[in-house]
């Protein structure tokens, strides 16, 4: 009964995350990216991917898909995150990323700025913008 009880505790808590997926201009010429060229982008190591293809990365605000990228792919706290562009930012070697409230935001931000990336939850309507597959 204890092991049945631990693994509906444990669905639930998975379903309350969102299932993130990576997006990006369609006219980035890819369709996959590595974890590590995630990290890096959002965390303002780089602003290309390893081919080369210039990216420019778009964030949300703090929430339920932001903090599930956030531990999905940067394994960082939102305070941590935004302290680490800070200091960028305070240094003068870059901007802070665009930030935007909502799935919908983003998407319609990406599909109209070239280079950019960000992400979203699954469910939410991305037609407008590439998919990128994550390895």
């Amino acid at each position: 009964m204890k092991k049945i009880l631990g693994v509906l505790i444990g669905l639930c808590a998975f379903a309350a995350h969102a299932q993130v997926i990576v997006v990006a201009n369609p006219k980035i010429d890819i369709n996959e990216i590595q974890r590590a060229e995630i990290y890096h982008v959002f965390t303002g190591g780089s602003s290309a991917l390893n081919n080369g293809t210039k990216v420019i990365p778009t964030i949300q605000s703090d929430g339920k898909v932001q903090d599930d990228f956030l531990k999905n792919y940067v394994h960082k706290a939102n305070a941590a995150f935004l302290a680490t562009w800070r200091s960028f930012v305070f240094a003068g070697q870059a901007t802070l990323p665009k930030t935007l409230e909502s799935d919908q935001a983003v998407v319609e931000y990406v599909a109209t700025h070239p280079y950019s990336i960000g992400y979203i939850d699954k469910s939410s309507p991305h037609e407008a913008v590439k998919v990128l597959s994550v390895k």
